[in-house]
């Protein structure tokens, strides 16, 4: 069974583990594997594109350069910048920060491509129907509006009206392009209110039913992303990194380094789990 197969909230526990110790670390190791491990995991899984990862680089570059360039506390200054020091403390805590945010987001839109709407109505369909439905809708929408934008520049460019050359054509194209995005999203919104209420939406009980069912193995997966992601609290706890007013780092201590490799088996759980199911299968073809 693939990483994708398994129950729904076996997956939302392993994301909701990975990025619960990738947002509360400040680890300087433990987060440049969260980056290294988010990474491998989008391009093997393909779940980001080119333009994703270019977004992703400029997002960690921005978040880098942020922090030292508003932030002068530190005791190691490197060189001045108008007149203000860029120090050593604020670059090391900027490049961390930067690589917190930039791991998240990989995971998050993995998170995205795996939670499919009927496995967010599955999560939610029996404890709050109406937030199952709003986050199926705005998970629907999200890839739709980026599928519709596409083809509204495309029909614009066909029909001429589109001139990536002059900045200021862009910049009206862009937003003529926004004003019928908005409009169509509208009346598609329009469209699926009436379609809802004339087939009885609203009018009685909820039911809810459940295509996902629990095996052992959700269970065992389960039981293992808890145990590594209480090994990489645990790491993170002994492992302490202040960055003001001078770096002091205890990384590498027995807790701190079982921590950083328990956090590296829970990144790459889902490559485990694809890898052995593919070595499976071609085992299974090769007994043919």
């Amino acid at each position: 069974m693939r990483f994708e197969q398994l129950n729904p909230f076996t997956v939302a526990v392993y994301y909701l583990c990975v990025l619960g110790i990738i947002m509360f670390s400040m680890n300087p190791l433990l987060l440049c594997i969260a980056l290294l491990t988010s990474v491998l995991s989008a391009v093997i899984g393909g779940t980001a594109d080119k333009r994703a990862h270019l977004f992703s680089l400029a997002v960690f570059l921005i978040a880098a350069a942020l922090n030292p360039l508003l932030v002068h506390k530190g005791a190691t200054p490197l060189f001045f910048f108008n007149d203000n020091p860029i120090t050593l403390e604020a670059t090391v805590y900027g490049l961390c920060a930067a690589g917190m945010l930039t791991a998240a987001l990989y995971r998050l839109r993995e998170l995205s491509k795996v939670m499919t709407s009927d496995r967010v109505l599955y999560l939610f369909g029996r404890f709050s129907p109406q937030l199952a439905l709003l986050l199926s809708m705005a998970i629907r929408y999200t890839a739709l509006l980026r599928v519709r934008w596409r083809r509204i520049c495309d029909s614009q460019r066909a029909l001429g009206l589109f001139d990536d050359g002059n900045l200021i054509d862009a910049v009206r194209g862009r937003a003529r392009v926004l004003s019928i995005l908005i409009t169509w999203t509208l009346e598609n919104g329009i469209v699926t209110a009436e379609s809802m209420e004339s087939r009885g939406y609203g009018t009685g009980r909820r039911t809810s039913y459940a295509v996902y069912r629990v095996h052992k193995y959700d269970g065992f997966v389960m039981l293992v992303c808890i145990v590594l992601t209480a090994l990489s609290a645990v790491g993170v706890y002994h492992s302490k990194a202040a960055f003001y007013p001078a770096l002091s780092m205890n990384l590498l201590n027995p807790w701190g380094i079982a921590g950083v490799a328990a956090f590296t088996l829970l990144s790459v759980l889902p490559l485990i789990i694809n890898g052995r199911e593919a070595i499976r299968w071609r085992w299974l073809l090769s007994k043919i």
